[in-house]
C-alpha cells in the first residue's frame, strides 16, 4: 500500500504446521458468519413478499398498489418497515459491549454459544410472529446473536490461526457471511410462491443458529484466552495441539508476556483511548464506518426491493437477488447512479426494459464482487488482528458497535433517502468509496505474516503512526525496517 510500512519477512517466525485441527476448528467457528449473512439476505426478500406486507405492513402494500403515484423512488418509504430491518443492528450494537466482557472473563466459546442461542430464539419468534411487536422483539434477539458472534468469532479465528495463514482463515468468516446471504436468497426465491412462505424464510434462521450452538460446544478455547484466565498448563497444551509441534516455548512465552502486560490494565476501555493505542482506535472506528458507507448493505438488505422498484417482477426481483448474492466499488456505483438517473430522472417516473435491467444487474454484481474481495473480509480481519491482548476485546467491541450503528442508520434511512435524493444517493456512496480508498492507501500498514502479539512493531515502523509509539520502548526490530517506507513526519 502506498506509503505503508510493508513487513517483507513478517514478524518472528514460530515453529509449527498448519494442522487439520486448526482448519476444522476455524471452519466451525466461522459458521458464526452464517447468522449475519442469513439475516442480511433474508430481510430484503421477505419485505418484498406481498403476503408478509399485507399481514404486517398493509400501508406499504396499499402504497405499492396506488396507481395515483408514479414515483418509483418512494414505493417502499415507510419508517415502520425499515425499523423491522434496522432494529436488529441497534440491538447488536448494545450486545457487542456485553460480548466484550463475556469474551474477556469467560472465553471466546461462551460468547459464540450465546450468540447462536440468541439468534435461535429470535428466528423462532420471527417465524411464528402474529404481530409487528413480535417481529421486532424477534429482531432484537437476532441482533443480540449477531452482536455476540461478530465480536467473538473474528477474535477467535485470529488467535487460533498461525500468522502465515491468519488472513485466509479469518476470511472464512466473510465467506460464511456470503454463503448465508446466498442461501437466504435461494430460500426466499423458493418460499415466495407460498402464502406463508415468509414464515419459512424467517424460521429457517434457526438452522445456522443450532449449528453454531452445537459446534461451539466441541470447540477448544484459544491459548490467549486460557492464559488470560490463568490456565497456563492447558494453554500450552492447546498451543502444541494447534501448532502440531511440542516446540512452542517461544510463542507461548510471548503470549504469557502479552497476557501479563494486559493484566496490568484495569480498564481496557479507558486504555484504548491512550496515545499509544491511537492507531488501533482509529482503525477499529473508521474501518467499520467506511465499510458501511460502501453502500453494500443497501444492496444486501434491499436488493429485491430495489429490483422491484426498477421494474423487475416479483419472482425476477428475488432471482436477481440470488444472482447478486452468488457473485458477492467507485465506477460501478457511478454507472448505477447514471443509469437510474437517466431512466427515472428527478420525478421518479419511468422503467427499465429487459435489456437495460440486465445491464444494471451486471454492474451491481461487479460491485458486490469488488466488495467481496476487499472491504468485505478485510473489514472484519484488520480490526481483529491489529489490537494487542490488553485492548483486543475493547477494540473488537468498538469495531462491531460502530459497524452495527451505521448499519442500523443506513438500513433505517435508506428508503427515505432514496425517495428524497433519488439517483444521487449512489453518487454519495461512490464519493465515500474514493475517500476511504485514499485513507487506507496512506495510513494502513501491511500486516501480512505478522503475529498478532507483535503488531506494535508495525506501528513503530510506520511513517505516520510511529510518532504515537512510546520512545522509551525499543520496539523496532531489524525484520521490521523497510527501506522503501516513506519518511516519518
Amino acid at each position: 500500500m502506498a506509503r505503508g510500512a510493508y513487513i517483507e519477512s513478517g514478524g518472528r517466525q514460530y515453529e509449527g504446521n498448519v494442522t487439520a485441527f486448526v482448519l476444522i476448528t476455524c471452519f466451525v467457528a466461522a459458521m458464526g458468519g452464517l447468522l449475519f449473512g442469513y439475516d442480511l439476505g433474508i430481510t430484503g426478500g421477505v419485505t418484498s413478499m406481498e403476503p408478509f406486507l399485507v399481514k404486517f405492513f398493509p400501508v406499504v402494500y396499499q402504497q405499492m398498489l396506488d396507481d395515483s403515484s408514479t414515483n418509483q423512488y418512494c414505493k417502499f418509504d415507510n419508517q415502520l418497515l425499515t425499523l423491522f430491518t434496522s432494529s436488529l443492528y441497534l440491538a447488536a450494537l448494545i450486545a457487542s459491549f456485553f460480548a466484550a466482557t463475556t469474551s474477556r472473563l469467560f472465553g471466546r466459546k461462551p460468547s459464540m454459544f450465546l450468540g447462536g442461542l440468541f439468534f435461535l430464539v429470535g428466528a423462532l419468534l420471527n417465524g411464528f410472529a402474529v404481530n409487528v411487536e413480535m417481529l421486532i422483539i424477534g429482531r432484537i434477539f437476532l441482533g443480540f446473536g449477531v452482536g455476540y458472534c461478530n465480536q467473538s468469532v473474528p477474535i477467535y479465528l485470529s488467535e487460533m490461526a498461525p500468522a502465515k495463514i491468519r488472513g485466509a482463515l479469518n476470511i472464512g468468516f466473510q465467506m460464511m457471511i456470503t454463503i448465508g446471504i446466498l442461501g437466504a436468497n435461494l430460500i426466499n426465491y423458493a418460499t415466495s410462491k407460498y402464502k406463508n412462505g415468509w414464515r419459512v424464510s424467517l424460521g429457517v434462521g434457526a438452522v445456522p443458529a443450532v449449528l453454531l450452538c452445537v459446534g461451539s460446544l466441541f470447540l477448544e478455547e484459544t491459548p490467549n484466552s486460557l492464559i488470560e484466565r490463568g490456565q497456563h498448563v492447558k494453554a500450552k497444551t492447546m498451543l502444541q495441539k494447534i501448532r502440531g509441534t511440542n516446540n512452542v516455548d517461544e510463542e507461548y512465552q510471548d503470549l504469557v508476556d502479552a497476557s501479563e502486560a494486559a493484566s496490568k490494565v484495569e480498564n481496557p476501555w479507558k486504555n484504548i483511548t491512550r496515545r499509544r493505542y491511537r492507531p488501533q482506535l482509529t482503525f477499529c472506528s473508521f474501518i467499520p464506518f467506511f465499510q458501511q458507507l460502501t453502500g453494500i448493505n443497501v444492496i444486501m438488505f434491499y436488493a429485491p426491493v430495489l429490483f422491484t422498484i426498477l421494474g423487475f417482477g416479483n419472482d425476477a426481483s428475488l432471482m436477481s437477488a440470488v444472482i447478486t448474492g452468488g457473485v458477492n466499488v467507485i465506477a460501478t456505483l457511478i454507472v448505477v447512479g447514471i443509469m437510474i438517473g437517466m431512466k427515472f430522472g428527478l420525478n421518479g417516473e419511468g422503467s427499465f426494459n429487459k435489456g437495460e435491467a440486465d445491464i444494471l444487474l451486471v454492474f451491481i454484481c461487479l460491485y458486490v464482487a469488488a466488495f467481496a474481495w476487499s472491504w468485505g473480509p478485510l473489514g472484519w480481519l484488520v480490526p481483529s488482528e491489529i489490537c494487542s491482548l490488553e485492548v483486543r476485546p475493547a477494540g473488537q467491541a468498538i469495531n462491531v458497535a460502530i459497524n452495527m450503528f451505521f448499519t442500523f442508520g443506513i438500513a433505517q434511512v435508506f428508503l427515505s433517502l432514496l425517495c428524497h435524493f433519488k439517483f444521487g444517493l449512489f453518487f454519495f456512496f461512490a464519493a465515500w468509496v474514493l475517500v476511504m480508498t485514499i485513507f487506507i492507501a496512506f495510513l494502513l500498514p501491511e500486516t501480512k505474516n505478522v503475529p498478532v502479539e507483535e503488531m506494535h512493531y508495525v506501528w513503530k515502523s510506520h511513517w505516520f503512526w510511529n510518532k504515537y509509539m512510546p520512545e522509551c520502548e525499543d520496539l523496532v526490530a531489524g525484520a521490521y525496517n523497510n527501506s522503501e517506507a516513506a519518511p516519518s513526519n
